[in-house]
């Protein structure tokens, strides 16, 4: 196998996490780990791998609304990995989109073969010229393509609105005083209202938070605005 395959392997037990990672490094593929469901939606979107072993039960984020949030964005073929052997939960995972499903314990020549047959099977579309993605639970922003999705949905920005929107998830976590904010947006030198800013967060949050009935927008009473996961 092309020693380039990175897969991603989405599993928050660490000795199987661990075990994994040493059993596809020996077969020559690339690989990156993560335990943290939500972290791991962002990184599939964020970053660049050929396949994910996705594990069912995580923390903050589950197997299956993971998979299902990742296929209204990309096609990446998806591995589902659990404990549990119900039917239920196979069916619904491959009816969301996975490419297969195996239920530990398993052979990992089983999974190899797998993996293997996954990725034959997988046709790539041509590469987009998309560059660098930012996302916030299923809020994707595209800042090469000037374009935001929400849960799949387009929302339509101005130039200013799209600025701020970019200035918040560049900080994801961090608070922003309105002068922070006034002075990077707006620029040093604007002169106007400074409460322009808390007028042009009404209009973030009518399109986004208020459309999708979704927080996103959090204010931060005497300090500023953050964007939370």
């Amino acid at each position: 196998m092309d020693e380039k395959t990175r897969i991603f392997i989405v599993e928050d037990e660490k000795r199987i996490a661990r075990f994994l990672q040493m059993e596809l490094e020996h077969e020559g593929f690339v690989t990156a780990t993560e335990s943290n469901g939500r972290r791991a939606y962002e990184r599939i979107l964020q970053e660049n791998y050929d396949l994910v072993l996705l594990d069912l039960m995580l923390p903050e984020m589950d197997g299956l609304t993971i998979c299902q949030n990742v296929r209204k964005l990309s096609d990446i073929p998806i591995i589902m990995l659990t404990a549990k052997d119900d039917l239920e939960d196979k069916v619904q995972g491959l009816d969301i989109g996975a490419n297969d499903y195996m239920t530990k314990p398993f052979a990992i020549e089983e999974l190899l073969a797998r993996i293997r047959a996954v990725l034959r099977a997988h046709k790539p579309a041509e590469p987009a010229a998309d560059g660098e993605v930012l996302v916030t639970r299923d809020l994707v922003m595209y800042p090469e393509r000037y374009e935001v999705k929400v849960k799949g949905e387009p929302v339509e920005l101005t130039k200013k609105e799209y600025q701020l929107l970019e200035y918040l998830l560049r900080n994801k976590r961090t608070v922003l005083s309105r002068d922070q904010i006034l002075s990077t947006v707006w620029g040093y030198d604007y002169i106007g209202d400074t409460n322009v800013v808390d007028v042009y967060i009404r209009y973030l949050r009518s399109k986004i938070d208020e459309r999708f009935g979704e927080k996103y927008i959090h204010t931060m009473r005497g300090v500023g605005y953050v964007i939370k996961d």
